[in-house]
C-alpha cells in the first residue's frame, strides 16, 4: 500500500493512512485516487494539504504530500497538507552558513536516490518556472527524523505520537524560516515511483511546485517502509 500526506507552515494535523486530517486557517480537500480492483494494482492515497504560515498575521497555505504504500502489493492514496508561512525566527549573524549544503543529505536512505528525488523535484519547478531548490542540512535533519521517527514508531502522519508536528520539527533545527512545507509518503520503492504518486496529488503537486520555497530537505528510511519526507523551507 502506498500513502502520501503533505503539510505545510501554518499547522496542520494529517490523519493517518485513512486520509483524514485537520486544517488550521487552511480547508481541506481530498483528491480521490485510481479506481482499482484491490490485489489487482495499487491505489493511490491523497489527502488535503496544510496551510503555511506568513509573517502577515493572516496565514497562507500550501501542501506537503506524503505517501505510503501497503506491505502488501496495494498502494495508498497520498495525503496532502499545506505549507505554512510563518513569522520567521530572527537570524543569527553568521560568518559562514552551516545550514545551506549542496550534497549532503544524511539518514538511512541513500545520498543517491536524495539526489534522485530533488534531481526530479528540479525538473517540475523548471517547467513550471520556479527556481531550483538547494538542499539544506537543517531541514535534511527534519525531513530524516521524522521518516527514522515514523519506522521506529509505527505511525505515518505529519504530527508525531507526542503532538509534534512540521513546524516544531523545523524549529528544533534552528533554521530561521519564514515559510516551510512537507510532503511524506511511504512504501513506494523508487524516487521516481515516489515523485510520481506526489505530483498526481494536487496538494502535494503544490508543494512542489511552491516557488516561495527555496531551500529542501529530504529524509529516507528504507525498513519497514521506505519511509519518504520532504520538508520545503524559505528564510
Amino acid at each position: 500500500m502506498a500513502v502520501v500526506a503533505v503539510t505545510g507552515g501554518s499547522f496542520y494535523l494529517s490523519g493517518g493512512s485513512d486520509g483524514d486530517g485537520e486544517t488550521l486557517d487552511v480547508n481541506r480537500a481530498a483528491a480521490p485516487g485510481p479506481d482499482l480492483p484491490v490485489g489487482q494494482q495499487p491505489t493511490t492515497l491523497l489527502a488535503t494539504p496544510s496551510p503555511s504560515a506568513s509573517t502577515s498575521a493572516s496565514a497562507s497555505a500550501s501542501a506537503s504530500p506524503s505517501v505510503r504504500p501497503s506491505r502488501t502489493a496495494k498502494a495508498a492514496p497520498p495525503k496532502t497538507t499545506a505549507p505554512r508561512t510563518a513569522s520567521p525566527a530572527p537570524k543569527p549573524k553568521k560568518t559562514a552558513d552551516p545550514g545551506s549544503d549542496t550534497g549532503s543529505k544524511s539518514g538511512s536512505g541513500s545520498d543517491s536516490t536524495a539526489d534522485q528525488v530533488i534531481s526530479l523535484v528540479n525538473a517540475e519547478r523548471a517547467k513550471a518556472g520556479c527556481s531550483p531548490l538547494t538542499v539544506n542540512s537543517q531541514l535534511t535533519r527534519a525531513a530524516q527524523a521524522h521518516s527514522d521517527d515514523m519506522a521506529a514508531r509505527d505511525f505515518f502522519d505529519h504530527t508525531n505520537p507526542d503532538g509534534k508536528g512540521p513546524g516544531d520539527r523545523v524549529t528544533a533545527t534552528g533554521y530561521p524560516w519564514s515559510t516551510y512545507g512537507e510532503n511524506i509518503a511511504m512504501g513506494q520503492s523508487s524516487a521516481e515511483q515516489v515523485m510520481e504518486s506526489w505530483m498526481n496529488s494536487p496538494g502535494h503537486r503544490a508543494n512542489i511546485l511552491n516557488c516561495s520555497f527555496k531551500e529542501i530537505g529530504i529524509g529516507i528510511h528504507d525498513e519497514g517502509g521506505p519511509y519518504w519526507t520532504q520538508v520545503f523551507g524559505a528564510r
